[in-house]
C-alpha cells in the first residue's frame, strides 16, 4: 500500500528508487520483491522510445557494376575563394575503374551546363547506362531529365539525406577537399 502511495507521489521514480524510500521508512523488504510488487500493481515506467524510420527496410548492397562506362555518379563540392565568392565544382566518377571523369568548376551551375559537361564526357567516351545522383535542383529539374530520357540513361536518385547510397563520389570529395 505504501509503495503505490509513494509511486503516486513520485510517478518518474522506478523500483530501485521506490525500494530505497521504502527502506528510509523502515520497510525491511529486499529489491527482488519490491520489483515482484510494483510490476503487479502496474506501476512500471512506460519509457517513449524513438521510432526508427527504417527498420522496416530491408537493407540490400548496392548492385556493382560489370564493367566501365556502366554506371556514373555525380555530385558538387562547395568552397569560397579568398575574397568570399563561393564556387561549385562538377565531379563526375566511373563507379567500376573509380576515375573521375570530369571536374568542372563555375560559380553557377544550372541543368544547361550539366548536360554541356555530360555531353563532352560522352563524345570521349561511351554513354553510361546509370547515373547515380542526389536529388540537387540541377539534377531533379525538367531539363536534366529530358535529357536523360532521349539518351537512354536511367537516374538512380538517391534518398535525400542518404549520402551512404552515394559512397564513391562521397569519398571521392572528401579526398578532394583535403
Amino acid at each position: 500500500m505504501r509503495m503505490k502511495e509513494l509511486a503516486a507521489a513520485r510517478p518518474r521514480y522506478g523500483y530501485r528508487r521506490l525500494h530505497v524510500l521504502l527502506r528510509r521508512d523502515g520497510w525491511m523488504v529486499n529489491p527482488t520483491r519490491v520489483l515482484r510488487l510494483y510490476r503487479e500493481e502496474g506501476l512500471t515506467l512506460r519509457i517513449p522510445r524513438k521510432k526508427r524510420k527504417y527498420a522496416s527496410w530491408v537493407r540490400v548492397p548496392l548492385p556493382r557494376p560489370l564493367g566501365p562506362n556502366e554506371q556514373w555518379t555525380l555530385d558538387f563540392v562547395t568552397d569560397a575563394l579568398a575574397d568570399g565568392r563561393r564556387f561549385r565544382v562538377l565531379t563526375v566518377l566511373d563507379v567500376f575503374s573509380r576515375q573521375c571523369l570530369a571536374l568542372d568548376a563555375a560559380t553557377h551551375f544550372s541543368a544547361a551546363r550539366v548536360t554541356l559537361v555530360l555531353d563532352r564526357i560522352i563524345g570521349q567516351r561511351s554513354q553510361p547506362s546509370v547515373m547515380t545522383l542526389d536529388n540537387g535542383p540541377e539534377f531533379a529539374g525538367h531539363h536534366f531529365a529530358a535529357w536523360a530520357y532521349h539518351r537512354g540513361i536511367r537516374l538512380d536518385f538517391i534518398w535525400p539525406g542518404r549520402q551512404v547510397e552515394n559512397a564513391f563520389i562521397e569519398s571521392f570529395n572528401g579526398r578532394l577537399l583535403r
